[in-house]
């Protein structure tokens, strides 16, 4: 008897027992961008968000923080140094303004100007005016507010030059320093026509011999006169 009522009562609970169902979300968490939350919720987040006092703003946090004095590198000083040297020891410098360029091709023109014995050299517009203001290249700072490129040679070989940068027309030529001579772009590709230094001291000398010439030439011409003037007439007397 005991055992029905108790199978009984297992009965009435499996019969009256709540229906369990599981579901599983279909799609994943995204912790990067949640889901925006409902509007309630979204409300009552807001209003019991803290709010925190702002720290007073002290002057010192809009001033500068580095001074010009603080700035300025030895090493500029250093490199502005080498450029006067390289401009006063320099007996051809030629000025380019630099187009784009790749670095292999500028590269390759440093090397054969090197080949050359000429320095093809690049330096920034800060470096450039503390190296040349107050100094007898003043004149030529315009040139530099473009991106530039320079050809130092301590001996002059301006055909040479001109026939190496001819095939790079990267490279714009703008004015050249010949002896201490500032020369344009018209001026300094004429005096690549002028001849070498030999030859033109074979042609100063020539001329030098052709004057001594003319001049014992104008110095004999009255005795030379003369003289044939008595020969013809001691001929003449012969005759008779």
């Amino acid at each position: 008897m005991m055992t029905q009522l108790i199978k009984r009562d297992i009965l009435q609970l499996v019969r009256h027992a709540p229906v369990l169902q599981f579901q599983r979300f279909r799609g994943k968490i995204n912790i990067q961008r949640p889901r925006k939350p409902h509007y309630d919720r979204a409300l009552v987040v807001a209003v019991t968000q803290p709010q925190y006092p702002e720290p007073n703003k002290t002057n010192t946090c809009f001033e500068k923080r580095y001074t010009n004095a603080q700035i300025q590198n030895p090493y500029n000083d250093i490199i502005a140094r080498e450029v006067r040297n390289w401009f006063d020891h320099s007996s051809m410098v030629a000025i380019f303004h630099l187009n784009s360029m790749k670095a292999d091709d500028f590269f390759d023109v440093r090397v054969q100007l090197h080949k050359q014995g000429m320095h093809l050299k690049s330096y920034g517009q800060k470096i450039i005016n503390k190296a040349i203001e107050g100094s007898r290249y003043e004149a030529i700072l315009p040139l530099f507010d473009s991106k530039h490129c320079i050809v130092f040679a301590p001996h002059q070989k301006v055909g040479l030059l001109l026939r190496i940068t001819r095939k790079v027309p990267q490279m714009v030529l703008l004015a050249g320093i010949v002896d201490n001579t500032l020369l344009n772009r018209k001026d300094f590709m004429a005096y690549a026509q002028l001849p070498g230094i030999q030859a033109s001291q074979a042609e100063l000398v020539n001329t030098l011999n052709v004057s001594a010439r003319s001049v014992v030439q104008n110095l004999e011409t009255h005795q030379n006169n003369f003289v044939n003037m008595l020969e013809h007439y001691a001929k003449c007397n012969e005759n008779k």
